[in-house]
């Protein structure tokens, strides 16, 4: 699992020692990635038994523990063309067998259907509503999950003071203090833990109780993403113009992919305005 922090676009961690109770309800935004792809090494020799290119598998572990993304990447773009080696299709004479170098080949080629099939799932902690509309939008090879404010009471109210509001900081606190007085004040008066009170009417009250909470309120969302949408959401929300939040959080993601399957992100470069630009795009 991989945990990182964001906090006004820098990273690190905050003591709550000596906060205000207004501090105390800042959050960060928080990237962890929880799931990876995960190969059947002997499955994949099965078939590759049958087909002739068993000395593919067998090189690439004798480079060392493979990298699950990038081996499934390319034994997904080897299956297409029947290139484990040569001989194996009476077209091909000659065949790649530098990782670094087939990949660059893929991308270069934008055969991006072979990234498909590596799919990574990162859950995102403290991150507003803004965040979430935005990223849902990412429809095509994506997975989502989120907390649901229908079933989820609202007892306390999150919030990340964005860059922009530093100068009124003071009057967004006290304003999320009183939307968040308001939620527990107003649960109590309409009697949600009364007993006896049908699940059914909690979430009735619930549901219609979110409709007064402000969208920069703090949530959490499992995003499961294949590589080749990967690819396309952080070129896209690390642009000069994507909004801070999905800059400053996909930023991370960038760096995060980076290191886990560096083949497959070979082609990106990370500019001084902080956008992350693949070399070969729409791949």
């Amino acid at each position: 699992m991989t945990a990182i922090l964001a906090s006004q676009g820098h990273l690190g961690t905050v003591t709550d020692e000596s906060r205000t109770d207004s501090e105390k309800r800042e959050t960060r935004p928080a990237v962890f990635l929880v799931a990876r792809p995960s190969v059947d090494l002997e499955g994949m020799r099965a078939y590759l038994a049958e087909v002739g290119g068993e000395s593919w598998l067998d090189q690439r572990v004798q480079e060392g523990e493979p990298n699950p993304g990038e081996l499934l990447a390319e034994f997904a773009g080897r299956i297409c063309y029947r290139s484990w080696e040569p001989g194996l299709n009476a077209n091909v004479t000659r065949v790649r067998t530098d990782r670094h170098a087939y990949f660059g080949n893929i991308l270069a080629s934008l055969h991006g259907s072979v990234l498909e099939h590596a799919s990574y799932s990162f859950a995102f902690r403290s991150v507003s509503r803004v965040f979430t509309h935005e990223l849902v939008r990412h429809r095509a090879g994506s997975a989502f999950s989120q907390e649901s404010l229908r079933y989820v009471r609202l007892t306390d109210i999150g919030f990340r003071v964005p860059p922009a509001l530093e100068p009124v900081r003071a009057q967004v606190l006290s304003l999320v203090e009183q939307l968040e007085e308001f939620q527990v004040s107003a649960a109590e008066q309409l009697g949600l833990d009364d007993e006896g009170v049908p699940f059914a009417v909690k979430k009735e009250i619930t549901s219609a109780l979110r409709r007064l909470a402000p969208i920069g309120l703090s949530t959490d969302i499992l995003w499961t993403a294949n590589v080749r949408t990967l690819r396309h959401v952080i070129e896209m929300r690390t642009a000069p113009g994507a909004e801070e939040e999905l800059r400053m959080v996909f930023d991370e993601v960038a760096r995060t992919m980076l290191a886990e399957a560096p083949e497959l992100f070979q082609d990106f470069v990370r500019r001084e305005d902080g956008s992350w630009v693949p070399e070969h795009r729409k791949v």
